[in-house]
């Protein structure tokens, strides 16, 4: 498998004070994520979800937290793109979790 693919997890959150750690915890868990980095798009909350993000990522360099005024869900994946790095761009809802083969069953599929 080439382990010099990047993967770039594009995250829009909005009022998800309620997943946004599960949601995190489930990425930081994926077998072969050393080449992933995690974009959070903050958008406009009006809960905690930026506090939160905040600081159940702040020691992990993978992590990427855009804070914007609430301009929806295309608007905020869009700005994640241009954020994005990687090679290749998964999407993610910030209500979702991932089970821990996600990211590696992604690499066998494009290698």
């Amino acid at each position: 498998m080439s382990s010099n693919i990047m993967i770039s997890v594009v995250i829009p959150c909005y009022n998800m004070e309620l997943y946004a750690k599960r949601c995190y915890d489930s990425l930081v868990k994926q077998k072969n994520s050393e080449n992933v980095e995690f974009i959070f798009i903050n958008d406009g909350s009006k809960d905690s979800t930026l506090r939160i993000l905040e600081e159940v990522t702040a020691n992990d360099s993978r992590v990427k937290i855009i804070d914007q005024a609430n301009s929806g869900v295309s608007a905020a994946r869009n700005r994640g793109l241009e954020a994005a790095e990687g090679d290749y761009v998964f999407l993610v809802d910030g209500d979702d979790y991932l089970p821990d083969d996600t990211i590696d069953s992604l690499l066998q599929v494009i290698d």
